[in-house]
């Protein structure tokens, strides 16, 4: 409620603090050698989640401090307003023609190379941009909040920074390889969750609850990136457009698979796409409510067997 009601604020100065802890560090490593790249990686991603543990810690005694610091930290890391209100200016752009606008909107989602995409091709990246925000500044904090409390919600942040702060560089810096190895595993569960949550929410916006799952299912299999390339496949179906195809990123172009099926994207089809982002974050809300009131029980079980 707060992150609709007052916006990105605080999630901005939180971003730009562990970017320039990232950079800093990433600086100081050296790219050809595993262990400083694996440590820059890890104080990142380590400090946030040591902090989310400091929290945790002092709230277990305080409901009221609890209260307080969960409340702000989710405010602080969730970023779904933001997402539809760049969104939401990325349809507007696109609509009047102003391209310069749209790129320069895009950059804060999408490290793409986007100086000579035309406007269908920006219209397909702003889709693609808000599919996975949809995954990584909504579905994955939640629920990584929900599972493992501040620590989870705190860490998840840390991994999207790194893996922003990294991309374009996974096939050249090892430490663009660590950030890429710890995204995976940190993301395995979210993106599924993200896109059901994308087929359940489809006929709201309405799209396609059937084409979703089907291009979620065929596409998937299909992709580099299993775990983004099922939330774009399931918005793809959704929407009943094409996502994928040749992708340049700075010092690479990837090749990545057509997923869905129908035309291709248009500045409407942007606005659908924030529409159903804010279904799937209504959804996840949902989900991750039900998910912390379930976990504390299944922890007390689990201690009783061993004890």
């Amino acid at each position: 409620m707060a992150d609709s009601m007052a916006g990105d604020a605080m999630r901005g100065r939180v971003d730009a603090s562990l970017v320039r802890a990232a950079r800093t560090l990433d600086r100081r490593a050296d790219a050809d050698r595993p262990l400083p790249a694996t440590v820059s990686v890890g104080a990142v991603a380590g400090a946030s989640v040591l902090a989310g543990a400091l929290l945790d810690r002092l709230g277990r005694d305080r409901p009221l401090t609890r209260a307080v610091s969960t409340a702000a930290c989710t405010w602080a890391v969730l970023g779904g307003t933001r997402l539809a209100s760049d969104g939401t200016a990325l349809a507007r752009h696109l609509e009047t023609g102003d391209l310069g606008a749209t790129r320069e909107t895009l950059a804060w989602w999408d490290s793409r190379c986007s100086e000579n995409l035309d406007a269908t091709a920006l219209s397909r990246a702003s889709v693609e941009a808000v599919a996975h925000g949809s995954s990584d500044v909504v579905v994955a904090p939640l629920l990584w909040g929900a599972v493992a409390g501040l620590p989870g919600l705190l860490g998840s942040r840390a991994a999207g920074v790194l893996s922003q702060v990294a991309a374009g560089r996974a096939g050249r810096h090892r430490s663009g390889r660590v950030v890429e190895s710890l995204r995976t595993v940190a993301d395995l569960v979210p993106t599924r969750i993200a896109a059901a949550l994308t087929v359940a929410g489809a006929p709201v916006v309405g799209g396609s609850a059937s084409a979703a799952w089907r291009a979620w299912r065929r596409d998937t299999v299909l992709h580099p990136y299993p775990n983004s390339g099922r939330v774009v496949a399931a918005y793809a179906g959704a929407l009943e457009i094409r996502l994928g195809g040749r992708t340049a990123y700075p010092g690479q172009v990837r090749e990545l698979p057509v997923v869905g099926d129908g035309r291709n994207p248009d500045a409407g089809h942007v606005t659908r796409a924030v529409e159903l982002s804010r279904v799937v974050g209504l959804l996840a809300g949902a989900t991750a409510a039900a998910t912390a009131a379930v976990v504390p029980s299944l922890r007390r079980r689990r201690r009783a067997r061993t004890t």
